[in-house]
């Protein structure tokens, strides 16, 4: 039988070399929090409802961030080193089967990497293994002595080290699988580091072995997997290569990214078959796309849902919004947020939607503002039309039926209903209900004045 697994990981630091009021953990990089990476990355191999946060500085935020993911909480409101914050989680934990500890502040590790942690601890007879990795300047990290048997010895830290030790290229991720039944029983015998007073979780190592365990290591071949954040030059590193694995992922499913390294898409983004992304895009947050779409030059979507054979041209501003198949938005269209463009409609260069419901085929093809509408299906828009949404006190709604025709340079003054098959002149402001089948006019009858531009032109 596979003994149970649970995980813990590290949050509570403050981290005050990001120079930062906000807790570490909570800097994005890839377009979302660093410990939702992790999380990410360790829930494919061990469940969030068997994961335990040790959270501390802002505490109350980056709980309401992992609550809904399923895991339980421990709070550290004292920060006394690595090893306290384990010691903390021992009433929460089981006692049984394996440990996997893992720091918040760690989004480059992969979900591969975790298994494969896993299945050597479990495969060996260590009490522990460690993720370790070599590097060619260990400045700073604490060193890997390895024993005459191949094991870890000990993790010697670099304020610690001889010069000897120094030249020692492995180097210790603080990443750990452990027995979990070992772990809870030494836990308790580490003891304060003279020099700083905390509990570092490294001592472990050589508790472990005086206890007459053995400790492995993994050596881990891509030593940016274990980069820890604690600047903002690490932070924009952590970006760049998360978005590089994305682009390469989507390429490999079958997505054309032009330019990939100009593209900034966001690890929760989905993306279809024969879809082609053009240079200098953004596509952020949950967003999906589907198959044989174009996604323009120099285009932003965000949180939005794009359905197959759609077009959005280039320098367009897509959010929070539904674009069903065969639509064709842009250039420089704006969906500002809450929209629903429907199948085969086309929204044109400066336009602008925000709230709207637009029909199957409709068109607002140059310059128009749509608010706070509902649009039918087969309706056409003119150029320079706008839906006057706010009275200044409140927003009211225009709801425009099927197969209507709104003239170019139209106002539409909600609240206001033009029923189905009606058609707006060109030029009108509409402040009533146009009924079905009605020509609507609304604006003034032109006067012409003979010979009126020569007589001002004697006065001056």
């Amino acid at each position: 039988m596979t003994s149970p697994l649970q995980a813990i990981v590290l949050a509570a630091g403050l981290g005050t070399r990001m120079k930062s009021r906000k807790a570490k953990v909570l800097h994005e990089a890839g377009g979302q929090a660093l410990v939702q990476h992790v999380l990410d990355a360790s829930e494919s191999s061990i469940p969030a409802t068997a994961t335990t946060v040790v959270v501390g500085h802002q505490a109350e935020a980056v709980t309401a961030l992992l609550k809904p993911r399923g895991c339980s909480f421990v709070s550290q409101t004292v920060q006394k080193g690595t090893g306290h914050a384990v010691a903390m989680c021992r009433d929460l934990a089981c006692h049984e089967g394996l440990t996997v500890i893992l720091y918040g502040d760690c989004p480059l590790l992969t979900a591969s990497t975790i298994t494969r942690l896993i299945d050597t601890q479990r495969a060996g007879s260590s009490a522990a293994t460690l993720i370790t990795t070599l590097l060619d300047n260990p400045h700073g990290y604490g060193r890997i002595i390895r024993a005459d048997d191949g094991g870890v010895a000990a993790i010697v830290e670099e304020k610690a080290a001889t010069s000897d030790q120094k030249s020692i290229r492995e180097i210790n991720s603080g990443i750990y699988c452990i027995d979990s039944a070992l772990l809870w029983k030494h836990i308790g015998d580490i003891q304060p580091n003279p020099a700083s007073g905390e509990i570092y979780l490294t001592d472990l190592v050589e508790i472990l072995r005086a206890a007459g365990h053995s400790v492995a290591a993994l050596l881990l071949e891509d030593p940016n997997e274990i980069l820890g954040i604690n600047q903002r030059i690490e932070l924009a590193e952590a970006d760049r290569i998360l978005r590089a694995r994305k682009t390469r992922q989507l390429m490999l499913d079958g997505v054309t990214i032009l330019q990939p390294e100009t593209v900034s898409i966001d690890s929760r983004v989905s993306i279809g078959q024969d879809t082609v992304v053009a240079p200098f895009t953004q596509i952020l947050g949950n967003t999906s796309i589907g198959t044989d779409c174009f996604i323009g030059a120099g285009s932003v979507i965000r949180d939005s849902s794009i359905a197959s054979n759609v077009v959005i041209s280039e320098y367009c501003f897509v959010g929070t919004s539904t674009v069903d198949s065969g639509a064709r938005i842009g250039p420089f269209s704006r969906l500002r947020q809450d929209n629903h463009v429907e199948s085969n409609a086309h929204i044109g260069n400066f336009v602008e939607l925000k709230k709207t419901r637009f029909g199957a085929g409709s068109k607002a093809m140059h310059l128009a503002y749509l608010g706070d509408s509902d649009i039918g299906p087969g309706v056409n828009i003119g150029a320079g039309t706008i839906t006057c949404n706010y009275d200044g006190v409140a927003k009211h709604r225009t709801t425009i039926g099927d197969n209507v025709f709104v003239g170019s340079n139209s106002t539409l003054v909600a609240p206001l209903t033009l029923e189905a098959s009606s058609y707006i002149a060109a030029g009108s402001v509409i402040t009533k209900t146009v009924p079905t089948d009605a020509l609507a006019f609304g604006r003034s009858p032109q006067t012409n004045k003979p010979g009126w531009v020569s007589r001002r032109r004697k006065k001056s």
